[in-house]
């Protein structure tokens, strides 16, 4: 079967990849889409370390073909969105419904898949870059078979991750105010949290002024272009004089964090989706925390994905949630390269990979 590698030198489309078949609490998933996140990017070039050689991908929506003994949630046929918490369920975090803090599920990569007899590390407990993926059971979460497979795909990291940091993580309340730097595809999803939320002001920052009729689309009722005078600081007080309830960072840049804690009001929350170098340092005035700022990290959303995926499948069924805008362009497997540069240089909200079966 097709899927993408990276073995530490660069990627490769193969078309030679095996997967095992699914064990006790396991799932076999047929994969039909994938979106293409920059944390798929960020393996390749080694912002985030990861054991080699692994098939990318985590990200996806499917069918499902097989299941393994003891899970009974799925069944052969199901529609599944797929996500990359592969919770134990019964550890002290998970028990008190925090399953992106599960200690089991965290750093412990599984190898389903092999290649001319060599092992391969699976992705975020996903590898949505194969054409058949197998994943924990409560990874794959049933959807309606009318929610389209390349828009269900994008549910499974940019929606969990950006509109679960304002509902889950955030808790914006009805109107507040929130800016969201970087509009890319996690900060559209913040963006529609933000308005699925009831926020009053919803301020987008970004460096490219041709993202701004997206980002108003899904949500922001002023854009600040991050390149022009008098500079987004002053830009952001013209809308906000005394500041933002909630500051969300959503590109991966130390200087932006800092930029979002000076944006907050007195109270007001920095949270931080961006993934920089794992050994970048960001620093700050202490003193502007004795304002009762806060900083927060979140992971994933903080998101509860048997739950929340349910809930967003629901919400794009009663056009509250944007999904099919997500997806600017779809590539066939083949072209991972040209996906990946079109990503990387930020022509595309989201890219999403898509397998058309082989007769």
């Amino acid at each position: 079967m097709r899927g993408v590698i990276f073995d530490g030198d660069r990627t490769h489309v193969v078309d030679d990849l095996e997967v095992r078949e699914p064990g006790p609490g396991e799932v076999l998933v047929a994969v039909a889409a994938a979106g293409l996140c920059h944390s798929d990017l960020s393996v390749v070039d080694g912002t985030i370390p990861y054991p080699l050689p692994v098939v990318l991908g985590h990200e996806g929506a499917g069918v499902v073909e097989a299941v393994g003994p003891g899970v009974a949630h799925v069944t052969p046929g199901d529609h599944v969105a797929l996500s990359t918490l592969a919770s134990c369920g019964t550890c002290g975090e998970c028990d008190r419904g925090r399953p992106t803090m599960c200690r089991t599920s965290i750093g412990r990569p599984g190898r389903p898949f092999s290649r001319r007899g060599v092992r391969l590390h699976q992705f975020a407990s996903n590898s949505a870059f194969a054409e058949r993926t197998v994943v924990k059971a409560v990874q794959a979460v049933r959807i309606p078979a009318e929610l389209p497979l390349t828009s269900a795909a994008v549910i499974g990291c940019a929606v969990l991750t950006g509109v679960g940091a304002v509902l889950n993580r955030a808790a914006v309340r009805h109107g507040e105010s929130v800016v969201v730097i970087g509009a890319g595809g996690i900060g559209l999803n913040v963006l529609q949290g933000a308005r699925l939320a009831g926020a009053s002001v919803i301020v987008a920052v970004d460096t490219d002024p041709a993202k701004e009729p997206a980002a108003r689309r899904f949500g922001a009722t002023h854009f600040v272009d991050a390149t022009a005078a008098p500079g987004t600081r002053a830009a952001v007080r013209a809308i906000l004089p005394t500041g933002a309830d909630h500051a969300f960072e959503c590109v991966g840049d130390t200087g932006l964090v800092r930029q979002a804690i000076d944006l907050l009001d007195r109270h007001g929350q920095a949270v931080l989706l961006g993934v920089p170098p794992a050994d970048a340092q960001a620093s700050f005035s202490v003193s502007s925390l004795y304002l009762d700022k806060s900083i927060l990290g979140c992971r994933y959303g903080s998101s509860r994905p048997q739950h929340d995926i349910g809930l967003y499948a629901r919400l794009y069924g009663e056009g509250r949630l944007l999904l099919d805008e997500l997806v600017t362009r779809t590539y066939p497997i083949e072209d991972f390269a040209k996906a990946a540069d079109d990503a990387h240089h930020g022509r595309v909200a989201r890219a999403v990979l898509t397998f058309t079966r082989r007769a």
